[in-house]
């Protein structure tokens, strides 16, 4: 918040400009009202909250953590938005049928819409849920993979099943898997296909061509929600190949019932080394671009 803190005996001295102080004096008010409420609050609670009111300084912490910052019981994990871009992609994703979430890794694009996907199936809001992802390498060679076609296509997809396993047991989820409740599966299984009463999920959508992608938004049937995720500076697609991603944002990105949300560095929510490795790419990348 661009301040120097000390504190003295129960005293806490905060020193910068007038705005910057004010934001942290919202900030210990609400905090302050949380624990005397009740709240139990982790070291990563404050973390975030700090985090959310650097960032907007009208947010309301209250309603963030008791009301709709928490969100329900996905299978075996509680799932809360750790950031004002994570709180706006829940909410994007409850309120509308097709939502874009766009930013570096280690954001909870996919995550988020994993926690909300198994919610909504769990409390059959939908009948199943497809997990898709385009089979494209990352910069790697993996040649010749033994087995049939699920099997060589697996490895692109393993993402997608881990953060599956992380959110129900793995026997729950083999079932679901084997009776195709849920299904996991390149874009291109997804080609002739309607999609009803499902909850849809395309990872790693930057290396969709721009076929798949009109492809898989057209999928879409009644009763059903498409999340799309991805980060437009991972294109792995062959040069002179347009990412899908990219020409969505631009076709589509003012289409009403269609949201965009864009996630950055802050709302990194793996190690804290993730964030500082995005933003020194991000500099490098841009350091670079003023150069040519």
């Amino acid at each position: 918040m661009n301040v120097r803190i000390r504190t003295q005996g129960h005293d806490l001295f905060v020193d910068g400009e007038p705005e910057d102080t004010g934001k942290v004096a919202r900030f210990v008010e609400q905090i302050g009202t949380l624990i005397s409420e009740g709240h139990a609050l982790s070291e990563r609670d404050v973390k975030d909250a700090a985090q959310l009111v650097a960032n907007d300084a009208t947010v309301d912490l209250r309603d963030h953590f008791l009301k709709g910052g928490q969100l329900r019981q996905a299978g075996r994990r509680r799932i809360m938005a750790k950031s004002a871009n994570q709180r706006r992609y829940l909410d994007a994703i409850d309120q509308l049928d097709i939502v874009f979430g766009v930013g570096p890794a280690g954001t909870g694009k996919t995550y988020l819409a994993m926690a909300q996907a198994v919610n909504y199936l769990l409390a059959k809001k939908v009948s199943r849920i497809v997990l898709a992802r385009p089979a494209v390498e990352a910069g790697e060679k993996l040649g010749f993979l033994p087995g049939d076609l699920q099997e060589k296509v697996n490895p692109y997809l393993r993402p997608l099943y881990d953060a599956l396993y992380d959110m129900l047991e793995v026997e729950k989820a083999e079932r679901m898997l084997e009776r195709g409740v849920i299904e996991v599966a390149p874009i291109a299984f997804m080609r002739g296909r309607t999609l009803n009463d499902a909850f849809v999920i395309l990872d790693e959508a930057q290396n969709t061509t721009t076929e798949q992608m009109k492809m898989f938004l057209t999928r879409l049937g009644f009763g059903s929600k498409a999340v799309v995720t991805g980060d437009i500076t991972q294109i792995d697609l062959p040069p002179g190949r347009t990412s899908g991603l990219v020409e969505a944002i631009s076709v589509v990105g003012k289409v009403d019932g269609i949201a965009f949300v864009h996630f950055d560095d802050r709302d990194v929510v793996r190690h804290k080394l993730v964030q500082a490795i995005v933003k020194a790419y991000e500099a490098y990348g841009n350091s670079n671009s003023a150069s040519r």
